[in-house]
């Protein structure tokens, strides 16, 4: 399957997903965030000082993955992740990526919303071949 394939499979699937991560004391952590793509590229907005900011800053290997339906039907993406906490990323994403009012979670919006975060994941390449949907 390839990736714009696996985007529309994994978009209808749930607008939630859930993400792993690793701390540094080499325990893993899943939380549910609510992903949106901008090109090739998987976006989701949270705390830069939550446990999911701490864990990519030791280590930025991430699994995600969308909501088994009542078929079994599922959809696991690898990637790296990096965290964005500037103004313009911040004002870019804002409108027009998601499709929820960001305003709900950080109403101080791009310009006033210290301690909100972007992440960006990017595929890994070496798991190429293991994009897939079950």
């Amino acid at each position: 399957m390839d990736l714009s394939e696996f985007k529309e499979f994994a978009t209808a699937l749930s607008p939630w997903a859930h993400i792993a991560t690793t701390g540094s004391d080499g325990e893993p952590d899943v939380v549910p965030v609510h992903p949106c793509w901008d090109g090739d590229t998987l976006w989701f907005m949270g705390g830069s000082a939550s446990v999911k900011a701490h864990n990519v800053a030791h280590n930025n290997k991430v699994a995600i993955h969308w909501q088994v339906t009542e078929n079994g039907d599922g959809a696991e993406l690898w990637g790296t992740v990096e965290v964005f906490t500037d103004v313009e990323t911040k004002r870019r994403l804002w409108d027009g990526v998601f499709d929820y009012d960001l305003n709900q979670f950080a109403p101080g919006g791009p310009d006033n919303s210290e301690g909100t975060a972007f992440f960006a994941i990017t595929r890994s390449e070496e798991h190429t071949s293991e994009l897939q949907s079950h």
